[in-house]
């Protein structure tokens, strides 16, 4: 298991440090694990004046999967659109052809208060959302900055999808749903976009070989609404790259905080990136606060799609929700007057949970 870490900005070498300790409790248990590290992001511009440099590109490729912490930070808001931390993640997702983003909003039942809505709204919430993830609008040409007509200054982006890219993360979608439990929701906006169009005439004739999966489509302002109204009736939902961003987003906050929610970025072999959905959280960097949970849940994502050890995977989140059991909480999920541990303290009890 030859597994890359790149802490990236913020908060992801605090995070990151408790994912390694989980790593390394299990190394010494006999898993074949070999870390190598790397940088990404600003902490990549800042060694190397660049977010993707050379040398985290060889050992991308040469890993089996990679673990990230997170990139960005307002230090770097004034660097040149091409040099800032967030083009590093999508470079590296565009460089290893990590096409399919799975994101599970999945509820604790210990966090069930700390979600935005009503516990009963909430209970037993379980989606996997499917986020297209190197295509769509990111990384349309033509885009940049120009004068219009009038003189004005006018910035412009381009979506599009061939329909190559559109049958294959469908095609992730409907054996993720034949999986679960056979409901699949194709969200586009194909009452406004030719792109969407082009994307629900696809996923219907998909949907025709997957005869056991319920297909529904909904239009992406109607998602967003249905995940606050009624979050339930989703089992899997698959969709582009900024409305997946969104959605995926969204739904986090269904599960009590963004710190608790991993994500995979997979190609068509099973490599993969795997980090937490939330950001590098720069107010609160360095000060022992941030939630690991995420990065670790991460890492089961990991030993579950990589390295295909539902065994260990299963460990990991049953340890999560045997800390969750007992009452400890970081602050982005104890309620108010709770007590609050930080990230060391957390990290302890899921290593003491293994």
């Amino acid at each position: 298991m030859n597994i890359l870490i790149l802490p990236g900005d913020g908060i992801g070498p605090e995070i990151m440090a408790q994912a390694i300790r989980v790593l390394e409790k299990f190394k010494t248990e006999g898993l074949p694990i070999t870390l190598t590290h790397g940088l990404l992001g600003g902490a990549a511009y800042d060694a190397h004046g660049h977010p993707y440099p050379d040398a985290t590109q060889k050992l991308a490729h040469a890993a089996d999967a990679i673990m990230l912490g997170c990139v960005g930070g307002p230090k770097y808001d004034t660097l040149p659109r091409a040099m800032r931390p967030e083009q590093g993640l999508l470079a590296i997702r565009k460089d290893l052809k990590l096409f399919a983003n799975l994101r599970p909003a999945m509820l604790y039942p210990e966090l069930a208060a700390s979600s935005s809505l009503k516990p009963e709204v909430v209970a037993g919430l379980d989606i996997m959302i499917i986020r297209e993830l190197t295509g769509d609008i990111y990384f349309g040409q033509p885009r940049g900055r120009r004068t219009n007509a009038v003189g004005e200054d006018e910035g412009y982006d381009t979506m599009h999808y061939a329909r190559s890219e559109v049958e294959r993360i469908a095609r992730v979608g409907f054996e993720t749903a034949m999986k679960r439990n056979k409901k699949l929701c194709s969200v586009d906006k194909a009452n406004v976009l030719d792109t969407s169009i082009l994307w629900r005439e696809v996923v219907t004739e998909m949907g025709k070989s997957y005869p056991q999966v319920e297909l529904s489509h909904m239009y992406v302002d109607n998602a967003a609404m249905q995940l606050v109204r009624a979050p339930k009736q989703f089992d899997v939902i698959v969709t582009g790259n900024i409305f997946g961003d969104i959605l995926s987003d969204e739904a986090s906050m269904l599960a009590g905080s963004i710190g608790m929610l991993p994500s995979a970025s997979l190609d068509a072999n099973g490599k993969g990136l795997y980090e937490p959905i939330h950001g590098s959280a720069p107010d609160i960097a360095g000060q022992n606060r941030a939630n690991p949970i995420a990065t670790i849940l991460s890492m089961a994502m990991m030993m579950r799609y990589t390295f295909a050890r539902a065994d260990i995977a299963q460990r990991i989140e049953t340890a999560v929700r045997s800390v969750l059991a007992t009452g400890l909480r970081t602050g982005d999920i104890a309620l108010p007057g709770e007590p609050v541990v930080g990230t060391q303290a957390m990290g302890d009890a899921l290593v003491s949970a293994l």
